[in-house]
């Protein structure tokens, strides 16, 4: 079994999908790797680290996914990729792939290719938790507090303010949506900070949860700032009006995320807020979200300054790969060991969790919700 990782195309994404260590825990479990030159680089992992720890170097992606049986990546093919997937057909894809979320051509793609595509967001554990998206969506949710801090300067056309707390000014105000891994993360992150947070999720175990915990985490002098409810019409409106940073966090697993967030809330809210819609890789939860990027990342609406990027962790990436790595290569192993198709007919006569990371099996898309928004 050969497993294979190429160098990412997104805009920054500089996140690889095997560090050298993944590398050398797949060759010392009687692995072959090969990998394309230069694609660990922007991770702070050079070549001749991969080929120390037994992977063997190729120069183009063409010529990788020719030969590995299991191409291990960060991001979902792009249009420029979709020539290689043309290639890779009945072989395994791991990745993330959010195919509620991009190219309707890339489902259909990996469909006729007849393609096994395991997508990282939707294998769950026996928790029915998703530990492949928890890593990134923690950085995400750290980033999203650090890029709305970034955009709240004047510079930017921000409202001129920090998120830190100053000796007789008030703090700034914040709104998370959604209670996940993303939101739970950006309001420890933005109240750790010094701002008054206020999560909202419909789920009011998950916000006793969530109250509880920051809580203690927070300690009595910060513990204050942050508050988790649900939201009813009067406390949600009040808020947006009232915040400064706007974060946006709502996931349905393998899903289009839902608009939560309507037009009239943001005209509503104060001229030069900022939004950070984490949940652009799935559509975006908040009106008016759409994909921006390192190199273009805000644009306004009705003096709103928006940022969408849908790879954050492509900043920070060399913690990004190494707890994305550490996360995957478990998985990684047990499919290149006993073969993609052996693994998946195991979870299914068992408990079915981490068959749900597959969406894409022997011409069929076989994610509910990817195949419903064909």
């Amino acid at each position: 079994m050969v497993i294979g990782t190429i160098k990412e195309i997104k805009d920054n994404e500089n996140r690889v999908g095997l560090t050298p260590y993944g590398v050398k825990e797949l060759v010392d479990a009687g692995l072959e790797v090969i990998v394309q030159e230069t694609a660990g680089i922007g991770s702070g992992f050079s070549d001749s680290e991969y080929v120390e720890c037994g992977a063997r170097m190729m120069r183009t992606p063409e010529d990788i996914v020719k030969e590995c049986d299991v191409l291990v990546k960060v991001k979902e093919p792009l249009p420029r990729e979709y020539n290689l997937m043309e290639q890779f057909e009945g072989k395994t894809l791991f990745t993330y792939l959010h195919l509620s979320g991009v190219d309707k051509r890339l489902t259909k793609i990996l469909a006729h290719n007849n393609i096994t595509a395991i997508a990282y967001e939707t294998v769950q554990d026996d928790q029915g938790k998703l530990p492949l998206l928890a890593p990134m969506s923690e950085v995400a949710g750290i980033l999203a507090v650090q890029y709305g801090a970034e955009y709240m300067q004047k510079k930017w056309g921000g409202r001129g303010l920090t998120l830190g707390k100053i000796t007789g000014i008030p703090s700034s105000r914040v709104v998370v949506v959604g209670g996940g891994y993303v939101g739970a993360t950006a309001a420890r992150t933005a109240a750790g900070m010094g701002s008054r947070v206020k999560l909202f999720d419909i789920n009011q175990e998950v916000c006793d949860r969530l109250n509880e915990e920051m809580k203690a985490y927070l300690g009595p002098n910060l513990g204050e700032n942050f508050e988790a409810l649900t939201p009813n019409e009067e406390n949600f409106d009040i808020a947006l009006k009232e915040c400064n940073l706007l974060v946006g966090a709502v996931l349905i697993a393998g899903t289009r995320a839902p608009v939560v967030v309507n037009e009239e809330q943001i005209k509503s809210m104060k001229d030069g807020s900022v939004i950070v819609d984490v949940s652009i890789d799935q559509g975006g939860c908040i009106w008016g979200a759409r994909c921006s990027s390192h190199s273009e990342p805000v644009y306004e609406i009705y003096n709103k300054i928006f940022c969408c990027i849908p790879n954050m962790p492509g900043q920070v990436s060399r913690q990004s790969t190494m707890a994305l790595t550490a996360a995957t290569l478990p998985y990684l192993v047990k499919i290149a060991k006993q073969g993609a198709d052996a693994v998946i007919k195991e979870s299914l006569e068992g408990d079915g969790r981490f068959a749900q990371g597959l969406n894409a099996y022997k011409g069929f898309i076989t994610y509910k919700s990817v195949a419903e928004d064909l």
